[in-house]
C-alpha cells in the first residue's frame, strides 16, 4: 500500500480521548501520535480530551488545538479522570464551534460518550478505535477475581451498545477485531495498527550503537506500567532463574501502582542489584534505552498491540513475549525472538537465555525485528485512516469499505 491518501481533499476532524499527554500511556501516545501525524499532513486537527484540573483550557501543540475539558480526579489512579454523565453534553457546544467532517474516538468512557452521541445527533461521520479491555482496569479498580468474569462481560456490553453507532469500528490488530466479535460486537470492524515512527527508533538505535560498543553485560528491557496485568513480578522471577553465564542486568521503565512491590521482590530474589527501575523518561532518555537494550521483554497478557514492543522492535531488538492476545502479531519464534506461556516463568527464562547467549543470536534477531515492524510504520497508518474518514464522511474521493478492506490486506 502507498502512503497517499484517497483523496487529497483535506479534513477537520476531532480525536476523542479521555486520556492524552501529559497522560504516559498506551491510548494516549497513539492519539498525540495520530493527531500530530494527521496535522502534519495537512488536516485540521482538533484533540477533546480531559483536562488535567477542573478547568477547561484551549491551546495548540504541536499544530493540533487541544481542547481540554474540565475534569475530576479518581481516587484509582492519577491518570483516571471523568467528568459527570450530564457533563458529557459539553460535547454538543465543542461540535456545534469545530464544525468536524469525523469524529475518531478512542473510548466509549466520559468526554467521547458524549463526542459518540453528539456526533451521531449532527449525521457526523464517527469512527471508533478501541483499546479496552476489562482486565485493564481491574488492576485500578479492586474486583474480587470471583467477579471479575460477570464484571467484564457487564464493561464489554456497554463498550458495543456505543460503538455500535460509530459508523466503522477499529482495533489495532486482527486479535483486537476477534476479540471484539468474541465479545458480541457483530458489526464493521477493521484491524488498523496504531503505528510508530519506525525511523526515529531505528535511527538513534544505530548511531548510538555506533558509538558505544557493546560489553559483554546484556540489558534486558522493559517500558510500561507498573501495575498488576504486566506482570513484571514474573520478569522479575524469570530473571533469578537465568542460567546464562554472561552478566545480565534488568532496565524497567515506567511507573504504576505495583512499583513498590516489584523493588521489594526484586530484593527477596536476591536480584536487587540487577534491577534498575529506572521510572519515567524523557523521550530522549527513552531513545537511549532501547538502543542499548539486548532484549525486550513483555509479560503481559492484556496487549492489544503493544506499542513497546514495536518501538523496541524498531530499535532493532529482538523480543520475548507472552503468547497472549495480540503480542503473537509481533514474533516470528525464532527468527525476531520467542513466545513463551504466559506466567511461565521458567519457560521465559529459558527464552531469555537462548536469546542473550551470544552476540550474533542478538544481532541476527534485532535484524528481524526491524523488517517486521515495518508494516507498522506511521505513514501507512495515517493513509489508512485517511481512507476510513473519507469513507464515513462521504467526501470527493471516498472509497467503498471493500477498497478499504483491500487496502488493509495489502
Amino acid at each position: 500500500m502507498t502512503s497517499q491518501p484517497f483523496s487529497t481533499r483535506p479534513l477537520r476532524i476531532v480525536v476523542g480521548a479521555t486520556t492524552y499527554p501529559p497522560d504516559v500511556n498506551g491510548a494516549a501516545n497513539f492519539g498525540h501520535r495520530l493527531a500530530t501525524g494527521l496535522a502534519g499532513r495537512g488536516h485540521d486537527v482538533h484533540v477533546v480530551c480531559h483536562s488535567t484540573d477542573r478547568e477547561a483550557h484551549t491551546e495548540v501543540e504541536d499544530g493540533v488545538t487541544v481542547h481540554r475539558v474540565a475534569s475530576y480526579g479518581s481516587p484509582f489512579h492519577p491518570s483516571i479522570r471523568g467528568i459527570l454523565p450530564w457533563q458529557a453534553r459539553r460535547a454538543d457546544a465543542l461540535l456545534d464551534k469545530i464544525q468536524p467532517d469525523v469524529v475518531h474516538v478512542q473510548s466509549h468512557f466520559f468526554i467521547c460518550r458524549g463526542l459518540i452521541n453528539s456526533a451521531r445527533r449532527r449525521g457526523i461521520g464517527l469512527v471508533a478505535t478501541n483499546h479496552f479491555m476489562p482486565e485493564n482496569i481491574f488492576g485500578y479498580i479492586k474486583v474480587p477475581g470471583r467477579l471479575q468474569h460477570a464484571a467484564g462481560r457487564i464493561l464489554w456490553r456497554n463498550l458495543i451498545k456505543h460503538y455500535r453507532k460509530a459508523q466503522l469500528v477499529t482495533a489495532p490488530t486482527p486479535r483486537a477485531v476477534q476479540l471484539l466479535q468474541d465479545n458480541g460486537f457483530d458489526d464493521v470492524a477493521l484491524p488498523v495498527s496504531c503505528g510508530i515512527d519506525v525511523e526515529r527508533y531505528r535511527r538513534h538505535a544505530r548511531s548510538h550503537r555506533r558509538r558505544h560498543r557493546p560489553d559483554e553485560t546484556r540489558t534486558v528491557l522493559f517500558v510500561g506500567r507498573l501495575d498488576e496485568e504486566k506482570h513484571i513480578d514474573d520478569l522479575l522471577r524469570a530473571m533469578a532463574l537465568l542460567r546464562s553465564d554472561v552478566p545480565t542486568r534488568l532496565e524497567i521503565v515506567g511507573d504504576g501502582s505495583r512499583r513498590a512491590a516489584f523493588e521489594r521482590l526484586a530484593a527477596e530474589l536476591g536480584i536487587a542489584e540487577r534491577v534498575h527501575f529506572a521510572g519515567y523518561l524523557s523521550d530522549d532518555e527513552l531513545l537511549d534505552a532501547y538502543a542499548r537494550a539486548d532484549l525486550f521483554c513483555m509479560p503481559s497478557i492484556a496487549e492489544l498491540q503493544s506499542l513497546a514492543t514495536m518501538e523496541a522492535m524498531s530499535a532493532g531488538t529482538p523480543v520475548v513475549l507472552a503468547n497472549a492476545m495480540a503480542l503473537p502479531h509481533l514474533v516470528q519464534p525464532g527468527q525476531n525472538g520467542y513466545l513463551y506461556p504466559p506466567r511461565d516463568v521458567h519457560a521465559l527464562a529459558a527464552a531469555i537465555d537462548d536469546v542473550i547467549a551470544d552476540r550474533a543470536t542478538i544481532e541476527r534477531m534485532g535484524a528481524a525485528s526491524e523488517r517486521l515492524v515495518a508494516r507498522h510504520d506511521i505513514d501507512e497508518v495515517l493513509a489508512r485512516f485517511e481512507s476510513i474518514y473519507h469513507h464515513v464522511a462521504g467526501t470527493d474521493g471516498a472509497v467503498e469499505l471493500d477498497e478499504i478492506r483491500t487496502e488493509l490486506a495489502s
